[in-house]
């Protein structure tokens, strides 16, 4: 198990690096989080919904995702509220607290995904989440040291030196830990490391002294890695191209952001995240997220003047796209009777779509295929979202799927469209059609498949270099590095 003394520590990308390390060696290993909490998700082809980090790491172990690989998931919509997601399912809104209470219940989930999943496989890579020292939250502990010791599984705790430090969160983190916990930790990785290591020496030298455990590897700093984000948007990866001008507001309930990475790594795109009290830019293409909570974002939208920017940006010929709860917030409407996202009512939309939105209990969860026809392209995606939007009789249809049926709208202007599928521009074909539509002539193609192979390749390739992989992998396991590796050594 792989659990780090802060958040974004590098444990996903551990664990994402060794699914493929060890995939390589053609072992039968698939990634596990007990616990994660998460905006970015994923579905499975079973229909269930797992956290993005998940799914990008079952790639890298070279298997199908399954919801068994995640099955506590935690979607935010307030800072005290949450959609608790169980065995890929959502199960319902519940309070920090009494999530805490229902962790009794939830440990029996968790135990019964990992016993599927170990008669399943010879090696289970398990991500924790946050930090095992977190003495509010270790009671009842479901994410950390407490499955860990249901599991009597070892430990890696790993820690990110770019921050600093990091001799102080490892050594803080151990001596926060109770004895069980303690001797089960076998080693530290300290992650993302620039600069000379051989000044670092004597700190490692000192680390191991003082705790007993050995250092397993010092990791490189990647500089941009390109892989699915768990969760916070990294603003330095933004595309600064040349060509089309694309603005995304960044939503305080911002959900599945990952759907416009192939915009962040496309060399004719300037995509600009937007943050609150920010003054937008112009742009070509303005883009409307996924929400975990859509009517209270919208509002934010409105108390930040994005409804005075949007119809500027529409009477200046500008392109409108809205994506899951994007699309909801076009419309005319958002009703929310039962209180599904928040407290039952009902929202003004943004009114440049004419359809009404109802959020019901229960969610769509389903991998989605069609066509675009006004702009003669394929499309494919997947689909998380509560409720039905309801079109006006004579208005038009965005996507065409395979059924017959129809998703989105496009307004008659043709300016703006809006649709449920997500993962709409990782399709070369979808991406370069979409970029036409908003005003891009030339087209350079980005396959996003392609790439995330590539990351997972680069990576697997730094930690086969960089980490003692004969302390970490299985006796009998082959621990030589792959031959030709792309990653350069520290300093």
């Amino acid at each position: 198990m792989v659990q780090g003394t802060t958040s974004d520590a590098g444990k996903s990308a551990l664990v994402t690096g060794l699914c493929r390390v060890l995939a390589r060696r053609g072992l039968r290993v698939a990634p596990f989080k007990p616990q994660n909490m998460s905006l970015n998700s994923a579905v499975t082809p079973e229909g269930g919904e797992i956290g993005r980090a998940q799914a990008l790491q079952a790639q890298a172990a070279r298997i199908a995702p399954h919801a068994d690989m995640n099955p506590v998931l935690l979607k935010p919509s307030s800072d005290t509220r949450a959609q608790v997601i169980v065995a890929g399912r959502p199960l319902r809104d519940m309070e920090a607290a009494g999530f805490h209470d229902y962790k009794r219940i939830a440990m029996a989930a968790v135990m019964a995904a990992w016993e599927r999943l170990q008669a399943q496989h010879e090696y289970l890579l398990v991500e924790g989440a946050g930090s095992p020292a977190e003495i509010n939250l270790r009671e009842r502990d479901i994410a950390n040291m407490g499955f860990a010791e249901a599991a009597d599984i070892p430990v890696i705790l790993v820690a990110d030196i770019d921050r600093g430090g990091v001799f102080a969160h490892l050594v803080g983190t151990l001596e926060l830990l109770s004895p069980s916990e303690r001797e089960r930790v076998t080693g530290f990785v300290i992650n993302r490391f620039r600069g000379d290591l051989g000044l670092l020496q004597p700190g490692l030298d000192w680390l191991e002294a003082r705790t007993g455990k050995p250092v397993l590897g010092v990791i490189p700093y990647l500089h941009n890695l390109r892989l699915d984000a768990e969760d916070a948007i990294d603003t330095a990866q933004q595309s600064r191209g040349q060509g089309l001008r694309v603005v995304v507001p960044v939503l305080p309930r911002i959900s599945n952001h990952t759907d416009l990475d192939a915009l962040r790594q496309h060399p004719e795109v300037d995509l600009r995240y937007v943050g609150a009290g920010e003054q937008p830019p112009p742009a070509d293409l303005v883009i409307l997220p996924g929400s975990k909570n859509v009517r209270a974002d919208l509002a934010w939208l409105r108390d930040n003047g994005w409804p005075d920017y949007l119809q500027r940006h529409l009477r200046y010929g500008g392109k409108l796209l809205g994506l899951c709860g994007g699309l909801q917030m076009l419309g005319q409407r958002i009703d929310d009777p039962q209180g599904v996202e928040a407290d039952a009512g009902s929202s003004t939309g943004l009114d440049l779509l004419p359809l009404v939105t109802t959020l019901r209990e229960g969610k769509v969860l389903r991998h989605t295929r069609g066509r675009i026809p006004a702009l003669d392209c394929a499309v494919s995606g997947y689909e998380i979202h509560c409720g039905e939007s309801v079109l006006a009789s004579d208005a038009s249809g965005f996507v065409q799927l395979e059924d017959g049926g129809w998703d989105g709208a496009l307004s008659a202007d043709g300016q703006v469209a809006g649709t449920y599928l997500h993962g709409l521009f990782d399709s070369p074909d979808a991406c370069n059609a979409l970029l036409r539509w908003a005003g891009l002539d030339t087209v350079h193609t980005i396959d996003m498949e392609a790439l995330r192979e590539r990351e997972i390749e680069r990576l697997a390739d730094c930690l086969e270099q960089h980490l003692d992989l004969a302390a970490l992998l299985p006796q009998g396991v082959d621990a030589a590095p792959a031959a030709g590796s792309q990653c350069a050594p520290p300093g």
